[in-house]
């Protein structure tokens, strides 16, 4: 073999591994030119929308950032696994609220149909008139003499108690005040004789006698 012909083979294997890197080279060729025009775009619409923050971005700013993000990056990690829990905690609960969501929909349908809402906006609409009328001095005033009337209600349990009230509630309604006049001794005496008017006297003797009578457990309270 010549010296020419070597040559001409080292020529040809040096074109077949340089043929290659001209197919790549024209590929990305090809490739620049047809990003060319979509970089350009994008940095375009970058430019514009970085002039919106210009005025309140500082370079010192993202250099701090980036500090104190190096520094607290046990704490990010800390923060990421916290945030893999609530996720595995939410994912674990979801069928649970699932379930659960539909039965507190048609309870709370409930409560609206049987106007307990409706009742509780009262109550608030009463709340707030109370609180224009009133200051917080005297509603604590009231609670205390709430307390005492809830105290006295639990006397009024007793049936003859209850009874008593039913009685005196209905006296009202059966008090004829047109009849009512000016009364003299003879009439008094006169009207001694209704048995009615007897039957009162012995009751209002009775509800005397009984304010007269010592309380039960009223001697021992007074010795404490």
């Amino acid at each position: 073999m010549t010296d020419e012909q070597r040559i001409l083979e080292t020529i040809e294997a040096f074109r077949a591994e340089v043929r290659p890197l001209v197919h790549t080279a024209r590929s990305m060729d090809s490739l620049r030119r047809d990003l060319a025009p979509r970089v350009e775009e994008a940095v375009r619409a970058l430019i514009l929308e970085l002039a919106d923050v210009e005025s309140d971005f500082q370079i010192e700013d993202l250099l701090y950032l980036i500090k104190k993000s190096m520094r607290n990056v046990r704490n990010l990690s800390k923060a990421l696994d916290q945030l893999k829990g609530l996720i595995t905690f939410a994912e674990n609960a979801e069928p649970l609220i699932r379930q659960s969501v539909p039965v507190w929909i048609a309870r709370l349908d409930e409560l609206e149909q049987s106007g307990v809402f409706g009742l509780m906006q009262s109550f608030l609409g009463v709340l707030e008139k109370a609180a224009a009328a009133y200051t917080e001095e005297d509603v604590r005033r009231m609670g205390d003499g709430l307390v005492t009337l809830m105290g006295l209600a639990r006397g009024l349990a007793d049936p003859r108690a209850k009874a008593l009230l039913e009685r005196l509630s209905s006296v009202p309604a059966r008090v004829d005040l047109d009849a009512a006049g000016p009364v003299g001794p003879l009439a008094l005496l006169g009207a001694l004789g209704d048995p009615e008017l007897r039957r009162g006297l012995g009751l209002a003797l009775e509800l005397t006698r009984a304010l007269g009578r010592e309380p039960e457990g009223g001697a021992e309270g007074a010795g404490v």
